[in-house]
């Protein structure tokens, strides 16, 4: 029996930054832009609409300036944007987003791989993007990836996961991200990563971004409910992986779990009818089926 579940849970949805730079095909920017709008049409109040790194290394983040620009500004509806340094920040501010993202690695192998600097350097460009952002007016949030294991590495000790979590948050990070990269996480392992978490930081500072390669993503936001964690990081219709971890499946599909969490009682502001409908919108930008979408019969049996 589950038991002290939060009221509410915030869904920050990844999709468009997450989902589509994994994508093979070039994704027009009107298109992105569609998408981003079926989701804050859905009631998704924190989206992460782009990426501001080189397009060398991401091309299908190249226009992250135009889908800032060619967005509907919404009261109430926060656009963030993932930057690795300085030069990302400053074209970050100018596109207008209100919020950035940074991201690393608990694994060194893997950090190494994503951005070819070891973790420590990591840290050290993340001076010159965190204070900085939070002194232009800018929400700042940090992502610590594979701490669940690592492709390369295997087992990832969470104590690495945590100093590097709590330096994020001494530099002015409001909220960081815990992310099982490969979706090698258990219930158990998860509940162990959180009660280390937990007795050294406030449930309201981390997140959870969960992926579902093992089928495992939903179990894993059950410990995280019991915890006191309430928010979760999604992507509509299952989209996304991560290119530095090979067989990596995709994010926790937002439909999965904002369909679960209804069943439950648990608040989160999306109309889940429309949430299927932006799940639509993505296979049409994307150009093919997607795997991770709660089935429409079942949204609208638990919106009856």
């Amino acid at each position: 029996m589950l038991t002290n579940l939060p009221s509410r849970v915030s869904v920050y949805e990844v999709s468009p930054r997450d989902g589509l730079q994994n994508e093979s095909a070039q994704v027009a920017t009107h298109a992105k832009v569609r998408l981003i709008e079926a989701l804050a049409d859905a009631g998704l109040r924190r989206i992460e609409a782009t990426s501001f790194v080189s397009p060398r290394w991401v091309p299908q983040m190249a226009d992250g300036t135009e889908v800032c620009r060619m967005l509907e500004r919404r009261e109430g509806v926060t656009y963030s944007a993932l930057v690795p340094n300085a030069r990302g920040l400053e074209r970050a501010i100018e596109a207008g987003v209100q919020e950035v993202a940074v991201f690393i690695s608990a694994s060194e192998t893997h950090n190494r791989k994503n951005v070819n600097k070891t973790v420590a350097q990591t840290l050290a460009a993340f001076e010159k993007v965190i204070g900085p952002g939070v002194a232009a007016g800018l929400r700042v949030r940090g992502y610590v990836s594979t701490l669940w294991g690592c492709p390369y590495e295997g087992d990832v000790d969470p104590a690495r996961g945590l100093a590097i979590a709590q330096q994020l948050l001494d530099a002015g990070c409001y909220q960081v991200s815990l992310g099982d990269t490969i979706g090698v996480g258990t219930p158990v392992q998860t509940g162990r990563i959180l009660d280390l978490f937990l007795a050294n930081i406030a449930s309201e500072k981390i997140a959870l971004h969960l992926h579902d390669t093992r089928g495992t993503a939903l179990a894993n936001v059950l410990v995280g409910l019991e915890a006191g964690i309430t928010t979760y990081d999604a992507a509509v219709a299952g989209l996304g992986g991560c290119p530095y971890a090979p067989g990596a499946a995709g994010n926790l599909a937002t439909e999965d779990l904002v369909y679960t969490l209804h069943g439950m009682g648990i608040e989160t502001g999306i109309d889940l009818e429309k949430l299927w409908q932006a799940g639509q919108v993505a296979e049409a930008v994307v150009g093919r089926e997607l795997p991770g979408k709660v089935h429409q019969a079942g949204v609208r049996s638990l919106a009856s």
